[in-house]
């Protein structure tokens, strides 16, 4: 290296430290001495402890990492090991988590256990020790933990077991002084280091004699450079930052933004989110209320037409850019006719000027015209916090019927949390706000039209439920008083009584219904032991699930059972071994429903109700893709049933009877009929439309686990797709295997260019309802599914929907995915390889 550059420091940075976790438990130093005679005497069980015996006793390490005082980890712990001399694991251990996650209050705890008796451990000590130092940089080498005697490690924040305390010993200085050494800040020479090293060992065996403390030592993987800690950069788009010129077209202009090297180190501006007092100054400038009764007359010429037009047309999350704000704002009387101006006029009010509050509010709110429901669910998310708007919201949604407000409840139930966030910011508000945090009205509307609608009741009840259930206990408190209100308005009713029991008697069949699947789920006994069990159970009249009064089903409030048919019922033979249950109807049918505890039906839940959404869609424009979704309901956090379906999987069908047509033409035969290969005509007509269907409602979740054995197709003429197990939504491409395309008679068929065509359309169909399906699931983002909760779900659904090119465009993007996953594009000798990725 040169002279120049010898003083130049280089560091890293942990957003680009993409590596798991890891570091290694070497050893424990220090005296452990036995209990005293007097001590065993007073306390016999104490003679059990491995401290007591006359070798070195086995003990082992758990540590976990925690942030914030949460858990970011499982505990883990050190394998076994017979120690001879000295407690020394060398083990090391790998964490599921990566250093560029790793939060700045990170930090790892360790216990060291012993052995107290047969299936007991004491703590020797614990420790706790802080991932990253006072500058932001991590941990790194070799470290000295103090174990505090006798305590578990205390993972929280303001812990009471610290790994470094002030401990001025010998031992600890020369630590240093190596750490330094390494670091390579001190000289290095061989002959004399050889000497100092063996000199340490000497006065580290004394120091460790004497010495009434336990260290345990661990270390950390040891990089080339330091790594400071920083978070991983999002960027925004130019746009949103109200100190930027608008974009503009100018050949000069296009090299500044690509020059911009996003890999340069960014220093944090606290003063970034403050606003500018210049771009202030002039925004009250430009919108000035002395010019309010000529913006009344005011109106656009046909250039600014089309710009507003282009505003108007932005997906809900788009952020305005101030110019963009300013231009809505000057037309804002022009625009109260227009039904999707609203959302994209309250965006541009400024919520901190009382006086355009007041005029967005109380003048301009009650003279704009109905808006569609989709606007409404977005003016019901986190971002509306005065209450008139979430009202005005409401009162849009009144205009729904109950089947459509079937459709959003869901969403409409995560919409209360943000109607108790804005009630609760208030307190800390100054009384001069001009924005109102009252109630908006949303919990009224919900029970009344829950009260009137008993199968829209039903679903409230077990959507409340199961909030009531879940972790947070602010907002479970806050369901709670819902709860309560929906059921004493229900006593109000005409029959409020007898519906007050038929929810209570669900609750009660839920209840014995989940501790019996929990048992069978945790029960050691082979699976037909445990259907063996389950019946006797189901025909137990103790019980009585095999016979009892007329009830309507959780899963579908317009079925009425009358009991469980214990012979039709059985256990599957999944993992977490649900149940099936075949209920009796009134009416003389059975309806079979899977049952399932320790799984998450949430997700499923928000997906197939996005199914049926997609299909209620596509139907109102005469387009039946004959998708079949299947009722699912979640009655707690780790529990649900769902529609059961007698179908085949296509890895089974191709499997038994060679390809999907043999099997159609086996169950659906029609000899006589042309271009259909044997199948009845409808019975094809079925399957194209149906394939058509799940590719795009599919594509557009982004649904996983779409592999051969979760494609299921039912033998009669009414089949179609349905969605496989544990439904995981992530953006795959559009994904057409080979047995779909041979099923409709092979890839130069008429049958699968309909098929192409059905899949333009659809998207075509679904694109214009693109914002009711996105707020729909930003209304999710804090409902706490653990897919959706970490991940950009609904930036993810954006993108499929590509709202940046025109319908042309679209089709055009949308076609170039369809033939580059479909099989066509593939060689020949690769088809086979194709099949055996979707079987994987």
């Amino acid at each position: 290296m040169d002279k120049d550059n010898r003083d130049d420091f280089t560091f890293a940075k942990l957003s680009d430290l993409k590596l798991p976790v890891t570091f290694r438990i070497s050893q424990l130093e220090g005296n452990r001495k036995p209990r005293t005679y007097t001590e065993i005497l007073e306390n016999p069980e104490l003679k059990h402890h491995g401290l007591q015996s006359s070798t070195l006793s086995d003990l082992y390490v758990t540590c976990q990492l925690l942030a914030d005082n949460k858990p970011l980890t499982i505990p883990f712990r050190t394998s076994y090991k017979a120690f001879k001399n000295s407690y020394s694991w060398n083990e090391w251990i790998t964490l599921p988590v990566h250093y560029c996650d790793l939060p700045l209050s990170s930090q790892i705890t360790f216990t060291v256990w012993d052995i107290a008796g047969p299936r007991n451990a004491v703590p020797v000590g614990g420790s706790t020790f802080r991932m990253f130092s006072k500058k932001m940089t991590l941990r790194r080498g070799k470290h000295r933990l103090l174990l505090w005697p006798g305590q578990e490690a205390d993972g929280s924040v303001e812990t009471r077991t610290p790994s470094k305390v002030d401990v001025r010993d010998e031992m600890g200085r020369l630590e240093k002084l190596v750490k330094k050494y390494e670091r390579g800040d001190l000289p290095k020479s061989d002959w004399l280091d050889k000497m100092a090293f063996r000199k340490m060992e000497e006065i580290h065996a004394a120091e460790t004699e004497k010495s009434e403390n336990l260290f345990l030592y661990i270390d950390l993987p040891r990089f080339d450079f330091p790594i400071i800690f920083s978070e991983p950069e999002t960027l925004l788009p130019i746009t949103t930052s109200s100190s930027l010129p608008p974009p503009t077209t100018h050949p000069s202009a296009t090299a500044a933004p690509s020059s911009l090297d996003v890999s340069i180190w960014s220093v944090v501006d606290p003063d970034v989110v403050r606003e500018n007092p210049v771009e202030d100054k002039h925004r009250r400038l430009v919108r000035s209320h002395r010019s309010s009764p000529y913006d009344r007359e005011l109106k656009p010429n046909a250039k600014i037409r089309d710009e507003l037009a282009v505003v108007l047309n932005y997906p809900p999350s788009q952020q305005l850019a101030s110019e963009e704000k300013d231009l809505i704002w000057k037309f804002r009387f022009y625009l109260t006719r227009d039904k999707r101006g609203l959302t994209k006029f309250l965006k541009s009010v400024t919520w901190r000027d009382s006086s355009e509050v007041k005029q967005a509010v109380e003048e301009l709110l009650p003279q704009w015209t109905e808006i569609e429901i989709d606007d409404a669910l977005e003016l019901l998310g986190p971002g509306t916090v005065d209450s008139r708007v979430r009202a005005f919201a409401v009162r849009q949604l009144s205009r729904a019927d109950d089947d459509e407000l079937l459709l959003y409840l869901l969403q409409l139930v995560q919409a209360l949390k943000f109607e108790s966030a804005a009630s609760d910011q208030r307190s800390s508000r100054s009384a001069t706000s001009a924005i109102s945090y009252d109630d908006s009205g949303l919990t009224d509307f919900l029970i009344e039209r829950g009260v009137k609608h008993p199968i829209l009741g039903n679903r409230l009840y077990w959507y409340l439920m199961v909030e009531v259930a879940l972790e947070d206990r602010v907002m479970a408190k806050m369901y709670g008083r819902v709860v309560f209100k929906f059921m004493n308005k229900i006593l109000e009713a005409e029959d409020g009584t007898e519906r007050r029991e038929l929810l209570r008697r669900q609750g009660l069949l839920i209840e014995t219904l989940g501790k019996r699947a929990k048992d069978v789920r945790t029960s050691k006994d082979p699976r037909p032991k445990k259907i063996e069990k389950l019946r006797s159970f189901l025909s137990d009249s103790k019980n009585n699930l095999a016979s009892m009064s007329p009830l309507p089903l959780p899963l579908n409030a317009r079925i009425e059972i009358t009991g469980i048919i214990a012979e039709k019922s059985f256990v599957f033979k999944s993992s977490q071994y649900p149940l099936l249950l075949s209920f009796q109807c009134s009416d003389g049918s059975t309806f079979p429903v899977i049952f399932k505890d320790g799984d998450d039906m949430r997700q499923d839940q928000l997906v197939m109700q996005l199914f049926t959404l997609m299909d209620r869609l596509l139907r109102k424009e005469n387009l039946d893709l004959k998708l079949s979704p299947y009722d699912v309901l979640a009655t707690g956090p780790s529990q649900g049933m769902a529609q059961f379906i007698q179908s085949m999987t296509i890895a089974a069908i191709v499997s038994e009877h060679g390809n999907v047509l043999n099997y159609l033409r086996l169950h659906n035969p029609d000899e006589g009929s042309v271009g259909t290969s044997g199948v009845e005509p409808g019975v094809i007509d079925t399957f194209v439309r149906s394939c058509a269907g799940y590719c795009v409602v599919t594509y557009l979740l982004g649904v996983g686990d779409r592999h051969l054995d979760n494609l299921l197709i039912a033998p009669d003429v009414d089949f179609g797709y349905i969605l496989g197990r544990d439904p995981k939504p992530f953006p795959p491409p559009v994904k057409v295997c080979k047995e779909m395309v041979d099923g409709m008679g092979g890839a130069q068929s008429p049958h699968y260019a309909r098929f192409k065509n059905f899949c333009f359309t659809a998207f075509t169909i679904l694109r214009k309802s693109a914002n009711l399906i996105l707020n729909l699931v930003a209304l999710m983002i804090d409902a706490n599914i653990p897919d959706i909760k970490h991940r950009d779900v609904h930036e993810q659904i954006q993108e499929k929907f590509r709202l940046d090119l025109t319908e042309e465009e679209a089709i055009k993007h949308f076609e170039a995915l369809l033939n580059e996953t479909s099989y066509l594009t593939v060689v020949l000798d690769r088809i086979h390889d194709l099949a055996q990725y979707w079987r994987s």
